[in-house]
């Protein structure tokens, strides 16, 4: 699968090995930033991983900050996306299934790399449900945005 991961400062420590990973597990990785553990704002780099969603240069996104929060807020400002924080499994298989969430946040200071790594691993298996009522609400979701 092609993914793009982005994160800032707070997930730098997390996103590196987050990368390392990906490309042991043959996917393909799309890397937008930070390059350093220097100081940067989280939104800069959603604003990319969006990107690279929207114009179809990749199938998911990670973004990886402090707590995810930040990172879902900012990549849910932008219209088409859909992101969530996902620090269970549960979550992370359920997002994608109901909501055809594309762009998962994860937080370097609330789990390991152990838990990220399964997360991911349940956040990329995971399929958009082919239920009428998940299909109608996430429409619903996309009218929203073009209402905006």
């Amino acid at each position: 699968m092609k993914i793009v991961v982005g994160g800032d400062h707070a997930g730098y420590e997390l996103k590196t090995k987050v990368l390392a990973f990906l490309e042991e597990q043959g996917h393909e990785v799309i890397h937008v930033g930070s390059y350093t553990p220097e100081m940067v704002d989280f939104p800069d780099i959603g604003k990319k991983v969006c990107q690279a969603i929207l114009n179809q240069e990749a199938e998911r996104g990670i973004m990886v900050c402090g707590t995810g929060v930040g990172a879902a807020i900012a990549c849910n400002k932008c219209p088409g996306i859909r992101a969530s924080v996902v620090h269970d499994i549960y979550t992370a298989h359920q997002c994608v299934e109901h909501d055809n969430v594309q762009i998962m946040a994860i937080g370097g200071q609330i789990i390991g790399d152990v838990v990220a790594k399964e997360l991911i691993n349940v956040f990329l298996k995971a399929e958009f449900s082919t239920s009428e009522e998940f299909r109608k609400r996430v429409a619903k979701l996309e009218e929203m945005d073009r209402n905006r």
